[in-house]
């Protein structure tokens, strides 16, 4: 009870004081960076209570159930609030080394850490909506962060765009609420099955449209490279590598847990759309120049993946898109703060990153498109494998491509105006992520257990 509360209410009490005072003093910004290390920290513990112990729960004020605020940690949310958060970190840690240059950054940044860890670990469906929408104002004030006409462009599309997603996200709560009578998961879980098949397949499909939105999956990408490619650099990392996570939990936690029967009768179009996201984004990618924008069609691709393992469903088919979406959040979070910097060790740095993404040995993320190949190989009929198969290797193929293409234009040539060199820390800070990739590349088991008790929670498993 202890962990699960301030998992989730240290974040608000700590950005609450820090939204008083200026972020741009280094002692304030660095006292953020250990507040978001204390929140990680309470969640890891958190995480390791869950896996050992199963589901904990709690309704916050000893509110009457059905009344408070009902908080529920398992396996799913925990993996995916660990995640989240260590990418914020990084990113917090990142740009105070660099400098900041905003009283109100470390005050955002916490509060898009609470909006995030309460959005993975409620157990209500409307409180869920609540803390998307504290995590979207957070993060249309951070892509906004330094105030230049590309970044207040990037802020305005991404309020545009995700202020339509939740609009739709909300009447689909209130379909929800209509059809069960009641707003808490587990509850709702239990009375689908009696909801009448047209207005849940309605309701299953505008939840669909509201986190392909947030994920950027085709055809809903179309605001995401002008998002990404006008946000500062750890900005950038957190949007795909933390942000973009609420894409990917929502659909895992509706169609695995809460909707499974509506969204198993549009498996073929989660395969098709998974594999238009993984074309369009790979030859999209591999013909830009600028290597954010590369990195940002990228985005797009590897989102395919996720909602490819979804339409798979099943045990495997949910272990493999929450290993691959915990793989691609490492992933994104370290190439996009790699692209900010120059030298040979931050080269290498980024070349791990680039072999994670193509999924080429000892990187995490091969790990990442071997489950994605086991998960393939169950879909019914060898036409429907093979096929899956083959995308997903000529996937890593091509991400290989453009990723090189991205390193030569970056490292192997003169950095024209150089000016002042980067920071070593921040150097050092972006070499210790790829280590992290390698290593857990090499010993994969931590993330092969969390996700498999992910899988299972979806199920109706222990975790």
């Amino acid at each position: 009870m202890i962990l699960l509360s301030l998992s989730v209410g240290l974040p608000w009490v700590i950005g609450a004081v820090f939204a008083m005072l200026n972020g741009r003093r280094p002692w304030v910004a660095w006292l953020a960076v250990a507040g978001l290390a204390a929140n990680f920290l309470c969640i890891s513990l958190l995480g390791a209570r869950v896996l050992r112990e199963g589901q904990v729960e709690m309704v916050a004020g000893d509110w009457p159930e059905g009344i408070g605020i009902a908080l529920r940690a398992d396996a799913l949310g925990i993996a995916f609030a660990l995640v989240s958060s260590g990418v914020i970190l990084a990113s917090m840690l990142y740009e105070v080394i660099l400098g900041v240059r905003s009283r109100t950054f470390p005050a955002f940044m916490l509060f898009l850490n609470a909006g995030l860890v309460g959005l993975f670990l409620t157990g209500d469906a409307f409180n869920f909506y609540v803390f998307f929408e504290i995590s979207m104002a957070a993060s249309f004030v951070l892509t906004g962060y330094r105030e230049r006409d590309q970044q207040v462009r990037a802020a305005f599309i991404f309020a545009v765009i995700n202020l339509l997603g939740s609009v739709i996200f909300l009447i689909a709560v209130a379909g929800l609420y209509h059809l069960t009578g009641s707003l808490d998961m587990e509850v709702i879980a239990q009375r689908m099955s009696d909801a009448g098949s047209a207005p849940a397949l309605l309701i299953a499909t505008a939840i669909f449209v509201a986190f392909s939105l947030k994920l950027g999956l085709f055809p809903f990408h179309f605001w995401l490279p002008a998002a990404y490619i006008g946000s500062h650099a750890p900005v950038a990392a957190i949007l795909s590598g933390a942000v973009a996570n609420i894409g990917g939990y929502g659909l895992l936690r509706f169609s695995g847990h809460i909707m499974p029967e509506q969204f198993e009768t549009g498996a073929v179009v989660l395969l098709a759309l998974g594999s238009a996201s993984i074309v369009y984004g790979a030859l999209q990618a591999v013909s830009r120049f600028m290597p954010v924008e590369v990195m940002a069609y990228s985005a797009i691709g590897q989102a395919g993946y996720i909602l490819i393992a979804i339409g798979i469903a099943g045990s495997v088919g949910y272990e493999a898109a929450v290993l691959y979406a915990l793989v691609n959040s490492l992933n994104k979070g370290l190439l996009f703060l790699a692209t900010g910097l120059r030298g040979p060790l931050v080269g290498a740095a980024f070349a791990v990153g680039a072999f994670s993404v193509a999924g080429v040995p000892p990187a995490v993320g091969f790990v990442g498109k071997l489950e994605l190949f086991l998960a393939s190989l169950t879909v019914g009929g060898v036409a429907g494998s093979a096929a899956l198969v083959t995308l997903v290797f000529l996937g890593g193929a091509v991400s290989f491509v453009y990723s090189f293409q991205v390193y030569s234009r970056i490292y192997l040539r003169p950095r024209e105006n150089p000016g002042k060199p980067d920071p070593a820390p921040a150097r050092v800070l972006v070499i210790l992520l790829a280590g992290l990739v390698l290593a857990l590349g090499i010993w994969p088991e931590p993330l092969l257990v969390l996700s498999d008790a992910a899988a299972a929670a979806l199920s109706g498993g222990a975790g």
